[in-house]
């Protein structure tokens, strides 16, 4: 049973993260032939039907209970290869990052990263793509027999589920203990409720205009909470103490692609801009009216951040 986009659904406890229902929808709306998804190990996988997927590839074997770039590149070769598929779609995740060009360089299969949209053209699949830290996009298109696609979470809409089902097809993924490279001895859960930053829907951000980690705590997290957003932080702010290193947004942190990204006292500096530029909405909030974050800020706010955040928290305590 073969199908032409195939899409690699990460789990996370055995569930379907949102980005899985996301490349379903926006594979199925592409009109480029059937849809399946490839699922790594034991989860919740016949659900995927009512996204889109018309067969699931559930790759299972040894060695899969955890992440380990060995055995997932070979599983994921493997489910690849069952599929038939000529396009794979994947989210730009950590994981994505570490096993995809590995199954790439398997599969001899041409590989596009980090992708902000996809669309259908003379039957072939283009993929847009920030470069130059965002300065510039440019289409990517795979001349191979296997093109592999990650893309940006919150790139697309999500669609509704409609219902449907999917025939689950079990493939061995030919792993061995040589292909175990990593023995996980211990895992933590974070204590954080919060959504992870690379898949937030609305970011607010803090920089070194904060002062000290007490301010950065009582005005952006407060700020953060009324507005349903997942805190972040540049990395001035991270390197002065007011933030972790796991909020911290830009070219060595993380690159986010929120629906909405305020900028609390964030300059601007390009580092910073190349992990939050493809926002869909930047507002920014700086005393300086140079500051070069305005240049590419949907809206801009100049004044106190001291007196502006807490009128922006109240506005948006009313709408909760």
């Amino acid at each position: 049973m073969s199908t032409n986009i195939l899409v690699l659904c990460e789990l996370e406890n055995g569930t379907p993260r949102k980005t899985a229902f996301e490349l379903l929808s926006k594979a199925t709306a592409l009109g480029l032939g059937s849809v399946g998804a490839l699922v790594i190990g034991d989860g919740d996988v016949a659900s995927l039907g009512q996204w889109g997927a018309s067969t699931v590839f559930q790759v299972k074997g040894g060695g899969l209970g955890s992440y380990s770039t060995g055995a997932y590149s070979k599983a994921i070769s493997a489910g690849i290869t069952a599929s038939g598929a000529t396009i794979v779609l994947a989210s730009a995740s950590s994981v994505a990052r570490d096993v995809l060009p590995r199954v790439a360089a398997r599969l001899r299969a041409g590989l596009a990263v980090e992708c902000t949209d996809l669309r259908s053209e003379g039957g072939k699949l283009v993929g847009r793509r920030p470069v130059y830290a965002g300065k510039a996009l440019v289409d990517a298109r795979v001349n191979s027999a296997v093109g592999i696609f990650t893309v940006r979470p919150n790139s697309f809409p999500l669609g509704s589920p409609a219902g449907g089902s999917a025939t689950v097809v079990a493939v061995d993924s030919g792993t061995s203990e040589a292909d175990i490279d990593v023995k996980v001895v211990q895992t933590l859960a974070p204590t954080s409720v919060q959504v992870d930053l690379t898949e937030a829907e609305r970011i607010v951000s803090g920089g070194r205009s904060l002062k000290s980690k007490e301010a950065f705590d009582s005005v952006v997290r407060p700020l953060a909470k009324a507005a349903g957003a997942t805190v972040g932080a540049s990395r001035a702010a991270v390197d002065a103490g007011f933030a972790g290193h796991s909020e911290q947004v830009g070219q060595t942190g993380k690159v986010v692609n929120p629906s909405l990204y305020i900028a609390l006292g964030i300059s601007g500096a390009i580092q910073h801009l190349a992990g939050m530029r493809t926002s869909r909405v930047i507002v920014a909030i700086n005393k300086d009216p140079e500051a070069p974050i305005f240049q590419y800020a949907t809206y801009g706010i100049v004044g106190d951040l001291f007196e502006i955040a807490p009128a922006l928290e109240a506005e948006f305590a009313k709408l909760s």
